[in-house]
């Protein structure tokens, strides 16, 4: 089994021609992308309004969660014969459309509890000092949410790139064709270097996103290092508190 997945994967002509490894792989990485930004673009923006106003969040993220209900691949089977119908072919907009409902529900709820859960006496401090509401919401809320709001996007993020696998039984090429051609031909090579290829994929996505959000937010490392530092001093104080008495 080991040997059959290392032979698929090491041999040069699966890697090339419109089946080939590079071309899904490429197509399961651009269809993720458009994905999250376009799951960014419609959640975000009303994500941090609704929670600097602190109201009508119940019922926004409510709604949003109803989308985790739905199973991507029973959406994707209805949207098939929509999309031929209507003239937007197979593939794409079969597996976008289902991936993109994926996507909003950790991206909205992150971002609206991250800017609505900030404590109030530091919203009313910075309104004090003749701060505006958008100065507010773009120079305190959304600093301090973006943790939150990080952690939501890559949350999102892999969940569509594993997802995405789904896509080649509406006509999407991504890497799930090998897998399903490998369970077609009953090829156990096949359907494990595809597999493994998704969950390597999956698993950068979690760390880059990651470390990404990291480098974006430094003053979260420094409150880390801060909180560990104070930490580590109220430990060494403890036996020199019992030494003096």
């Amino acid at each position: 089994m080991i040997n059959e997945t290392f032979d698929y994967l090491t041999t040069a002509d699966n890697w090339w021609g419109r089946n080939g490894l590079a071309t899904l792989t490429w197509n399961h990485v651009r269809i993720s992308i458009v994905v999250i930004v376009a799951a960014a673009l419609v959640t975000l923006p009303p994500a941090v309004l609704l929670g600097h106003r602190r109201r009508g969040g119940f019922l926004a993220v409510t709604a949003v969660n109803l989308s985790r209900a739905l199973p991507t691949f029973a959406v994707m089977a209805l949207l098939f014969p929509i999309s031929l119908s209507y003239g937007f072919g197979l593939g794409f907009w079969p597996t976008f459309v289902p991936l993109l409902l994926l996507a909003l529900p950790p991206m909205f709820v992150n971002a609206y509890t991250g800017v609505a859960t900030i404590d109030d006496e530091v919203v009313e401090a910075a309104r004090a000092v003749g701060m505006t509401e958008r100065e507010v919401l773009l120079g305190v809320e959304i600093p301090a949410a973006a943790p939150l709001i990080a952690t939501g996007l890559r949350v999102s993020a892999v969940q569509v790139v594993a997802t995405t696998t789904l896509g080649t039984y509406v006509g999407y090429r991504c890497l799930g064709t090998p897998i399903q051609i490998g369970i077609a031909d009953n090829d156990t090579g096949q359907i494990l270097g595809g597999a493994l290829l998704v969950a390597l994929l999956s698993l950068g996505t979690e760390l880059g996103i990651g470390a990404l959000a990291r480098r974006l937010t430094p003053w979260t490392d420094k409150r880390r290092r801060t909180i560990t530092h104070n930490a580590d001093d109220s430990v060494g104080d403890g036996p020199a508190f019992s030494e003096r008495n």
